[in-house]
């Protein structure tokens, strides 16, 4: 296989914030995808950035709070394929045990909730992906696919 002729994934990080048995999680709203399910506090990772940096960015850009990379850990990595366009991705889910600052919702325009929710009862309308990952990491599970088969 050339170079040329090998392809690139689209990756993006998560925040797999949990307080004792409750996970955060973000309603989605005028995005265009899955619109009205719940996910976690996400974004895609842009050129020449690290998981861990736009983990940071992207949460601050739509929690609020400030993380700092030594206390970021990775919890999860999914490799997927999307059922909506076809891409191949790769999503790093991180947690951490501190932050600085107060949870807010900064995007309101993208999200119309920001809720704590049972680990052992998710809500049924979840990014089907997202639940997948979150059951995985609660298994002690460190990888996982979807949308696959």
């Amino acid at each position: 296989m050339h170079i040329s002729e090998r392809h690139t994934n689209i990756v993006a990080s998560f925040l797999f914030l949990t307080d004792k048995n409750k996970v955060l999680l973000i309603k989605r709203e005028n995005t265009g995808y899955h619109d009205g399910d719940y996910s976690l506090t996400a974004g895609h990772v842009d050129p020449g950035e690290t998981y861990t940096q736009a983990m940071i960015r992207e949460t601050k850009e739509e929690i609020g709070i400030t993380l700092k990379e030594e206390d970021i850990r990775v919890v999860h990595i999914q490799h997927r394929k999307s059922k909506t366009d076809g891409s191949e991705r790769v999503d790093a889910y991180f947690s951490v045990d501190k932050w600085d600052g107060e949870i807010l919702n900064l995007e309101e325009d993208k999200c119309s909730d920001i809720s704590w929710f049972d680990l052992d009862n998710l809500p049924e309308n979840m990014v089907p992906c997202v639940k997948v990952a979150i059951n995985s990491i609660c298994k002690n599970q460190y990888y996982s696919e979807y949308g696959w088969k």
